[in-house]
């Protein structure tokens, strides 16, 4: 087998690889042109994957047109509920409008009362019709 040397080598060695990598530091956030271009790599891997899903389709139905039609005597018939393929198009990717754009942090229209009106403590409530 191995000397007890070697054993210990490689036991010091491990620790010193889970020590090392315990010190890595944290990534850098990401700038906002860095998320801009990650949004539209994960847009354009999401159509990417709808056109797979297109061609995979087509292809399915291929294949069962010519099953069908080879196998016209046995009385087997297509389905006629199967879903159509869905083509999804050419790739277009509109970039979303930041918060500020949108109008996420501004009212509609300044106030020009207080949000509610309150009777004051010793006047009756008026009754609801």
């Amino acid at each position: 087998m191995f000397p007890k040397k070697h054993l210990l080598i490689a036991a010091a060695l491990t620790g010193l690889a889970f020590g090392a990598q315990a010190k890595l530091p944290a990534p850098a956030p990401l700038t906002p042109e860095a998320a801009a271009k990650a949004d539209e790599a994960k847009a354009k891997a999401a159509h990417t994957a709808k056109v797979d899903a297109y061609k995979l389709c087509k292809s399915m139905d291929k294949a069962a047109a010519n099953h069908f039609k080879t196998t016209a005597g046995a009385g087997k018939q297509p389905s006629a509920n199967a879903p159509a393929c869905t083509d999804p198009g050419p790739f277009a990717y509109v970039p979303p409008k930041p918060a500020e754009a949108a109008g996420a942090h501004s009212p509609a229209a300044p106030a020009v009362s207080p949000p509610s009106q309150q009777a004051p403590a010793g006047a009756p409530t008026p009754k609801k019709p």
